[in-house]
């Protein structure tokens, strides 16, 4: 996982923000959370993918994977999926109050 690329993309998502002239539609923000939700779920898919890979090679014995790129990659996947997981919960305790609220 890039640091630099994803701030830069929370900067650009930043300043898309505070360029937007014309309200957001309910639609609009659903789809746009949707997208934004779905590519989250994508790239810590491709990170497990990836530290799996790598630790394949290396039990077979493939000498340009190292111990250290295996544990660097198995820890980014881990805080990433850790993250992923207090995001849901984080929507899940939301959306239970929203369902909770009086009309």
């Amino acid at each position: 996982m890039k640091v630099n690329g994803l701030q830069a993309e929370m900067q650009a998502m930043k300043l898309e923000a505070q360029n937007t002239t014309r309200p957001a539609t309910g639609q609009q923000v659903s789809s746009d959370f949707g997208a934004v939700l779905n590519d989250a779920v994508k790239t810590v898919n491709n990170l497990q993918s990836e530290s799996s890979e790598l630790a394949t090679r290396f039990d077979q014995g493939d000498r340009s994977v190292s111990l250290s790129d295996v544990m660097i990659a198995r820890n980014k996947s881990s805080v990433a999926f850790e993250a992923t997981v207090q995001v849901r919960n984080k929507l899940v305790d939301a959306y239970k109050q929203l369902m909770n609220m009086p009309v």
